[in-house]
């Protein structure tokens, strides 16, 4: 305990389980249930890069925190049955990453050179609290066989400056893109971000082609991320197609 309160390492939404899928970001619905997680005890590794890729996908919270989201079976992390999903990333050789994104995390990862042999410092959830809770089948007055929670049609945003919004739920086309772009952010850089995945969105949506795509990328703060030309064009296919209803939802 710290100051007479248990400190939380991260919130899942709508669901009690260490599930990174529900990790809580910037935004929250009116109607949706916060469980908090506790911090458990941590824990140091020592890691062989054996390979160039280590298999794992990190994502964060927006504050600070970076999580293991997904272990690729077979792969290095996975023959370590210390690390675990839902595992907090507090030190890489010493060197503290609280405070830095999920894709700092990744970058800093990937730097480590094949062969050479590193220390990960990790914190776990609390493996108990949850026990026996399960979400609610139904409230008082509500219909028959609707949840409980989670049927908000309004966002509460947080804003980068401390304050919060409330916006409009997105329409299918749009939240349809931003789940596109967020799935090739994923797959192809180890980022799961919905706030970057809807500001890439954003920047091209009112655009008509490719090449205006890239220019508006390239003159936002997201030229840091020097995306190669290809993810360009599967980003620019992304929207595209949200944009043409090919998604099912």
């Amino acid at each position: 305990m710290r100051g007479g309160q248990w400190e939380i390492l991260f919130c899942t939404l709508n669901s009690h389980k260490v599930d990174m899928s529900n990790l809580l970001g910037g935004q929250i619905g009116l109607n949706d249930f916060i469980f908090a997680h506790k911090k458990g005890r941590p824990k140091e590794v020592e890691i062989v890069k054996s390979e160039d890729a280590l298999g794992l996908t990190i994502t964060d919270n927006g504050a600070g925190y970076a999580f293991i989201k997904r272990i690729k079976s077979g792969s290095v992390i996975d023959r370590i049955p210390h690390i675990q999903i839902g595992d907090h990333i507090e030190k890489l050789d010493g060197i503290n990453v609280v405070g830095k994104r999920h894709y700092e995390v990744a970058r800093m990862l990937k730097d480590i050179p094949t062969g050479s042999t590193f220390t990960i410092r990790l914190v776990e959830p609390m493996k108990s609290g949850f026990q026996g809770i399960a979400p609610r089948k139904g409230t008082a007055g509500s219909k028959p066989g609707k949840q409980g929670y989670g049927s908000g049609k309004e966002t509460l945003r947080f804003k980068a400056n401390g304050n919060a919004a409330i916006e409009d739920e997105h329409d299918d086309a749009t939240q349809s893109g931003i789940d596109a772009i967020n799935s090739l952010l994923d797959s192809f850089m180890g980022i799961n971000d919905s706030e970057l995945a809807t500001q890439i969105w954003e920047l091209g949506n009112n655009k008509i082609n490719s090449m205006d795509f890239a220019e508006a990328i390239d003159a936002s703060d997201l030229e840091a991320f020097g995306f190669t030309d290809d993810f360009i064009i599967e980003l620019w296919g992304a929207i595209t197609d949200a944009r043409h209803g090919r998604y099912k939802r």
